[in-house]
């Protein structure tokens, strides 16, 4: 016998009521979109994620908070006020001619700098990438400063670019008076074509990673067309590793707004009158000489978005092109 129960009528679910089986399957597409679909991936990454949260998040919003207040390095264990100034130490770092000279001198380091590093490494990787002698031994002849330590290769440089130096002899009456890491207009110009020299292997073994996967049947079908080599490069080689010439770029100009180690050691930190002064090595004097960690902030925090907005800009024409 049909019990009344079983004989009522099932209503629908009221508006924005879920089933059971709709409900976890919402809650299993919520968690897959945290989470991902596997989420065993997301343990093996915390290691990693732990590391970027302590050596890279967490001084960087110290940093934040320091700009923002009137700070400075006392004796451990005395504590000492650390009021708060909003935008004070950001518009001292933007009234600083120094800070301007800085950020002049990278701009000049990227311009030389960024297209001597793409078009050398691309053409480099080229040739290297073709059928040629000792091809190996180029290879890593080019690695070879990339991996040297950078005091080792600036004692060298010091010693070509001097003003008794390989280089100024063999220019003879044309080398630059006074010599050229102490020129107030070439010491820069040195420095960015010294960086370009030192990096050129780390970017060439990218380019010829990107170069393995362009078809060979591009070439031939050009080579048959009747194109010269030049015709090919700029219609084969450059298309096919765009993606690594993007990456090239970014990195680049993420080493020229990280510029340090070269102008500290090159021209004696910063010489002659500043104009081989970098931002991150006037963060140096300002923060760890001088004790103006809130200065040293503000002017690091103004870099960082300097170089996401270069990024942005970057991302942006790209998506346009493609």
């Amino acid at each position: 016998m049909t019990s009344i129960a079983s004989r009522r009528p099932k209503l629908p679910p009221l508006e924005g009521e879920l089933r059971p089986g709709a409900r976890q399957a919402r809650a299993q597409r919520l968690v897959r979109a945290a989470l991902g679909r596997h989420p065993i991936g997301m343990l093996f990454s915390a290691p990693y994620a732990f590391f970027i949260a302590v050596l890279f998040a967490y001084p960087l919003g110290l940093a934040v908070w320091i700009s923002f207040h009137r700070y400075f390095f006392a004796a451990p264990g005395v504590s000492v006020p650390r009021p708060y100034v909003g935008l004070a130490n950001y518009q001292a770092v933007l009234d600083d001619p120094a800070v301007r000279q800085a950020f002049l001198n990278i701009a000049i380091f990227m311009v030389i700098n960024v297209p001597l590093t793409v078009m050398l490494s691309l053409l480099l990787a080229t040739a290297l990438n073709a059928v040629i002698p000792f091809r190996a031994f180029f290879r890593t002849s080019f690695f070879v400063p990339y991996v040297t330590a950078s005091v080792a290769t600036v004692g060298v440089w010091l010693f070509m670019f001097s003003s008794g130096g390989i280089v100024s002899n063999v220019l003879g009456p044309l080398a630059p008076h006074p010599s050229w890491l102490i020129n107030e207009q070439w010491a820069m110009p040195s420095i960015a074509i010294y960086v370009t020299w030192k990096g050129l292997g780390i970017f060439i073994l990218l380019y010829l990673a990107a170069l393995q996967t362009v078809p060979k049947e591009l070439y031939e079908a050009a080579e048959v067309d009747g194109a010269s080599w030049w015709h090919r490069f700029r219609s084969v080689t450059v298309p096919g590793v765009r993606q690594v010439t993007t990456l090239v770029t970014l990195l680049a100009v993420i080493t020229g707004a990280n510029l340090f180690t070269e102008p500290y050691l090159l021209t004696g930190g910063g010489g002659p009158n500043g104009k081989s002064t970098s931002p991150v090595l006037q963060i140096y004097e300002t923060g760890i000489e001088q004790n103006h960690p809130d200065f040293a902030s503000a002017l690091g925090v103004i870099l960082v978005v300097g170089v996401l907005a270069i990024v942005g800009i970057q991302q942006l024409v790209q998506r346009r092109q493609a």
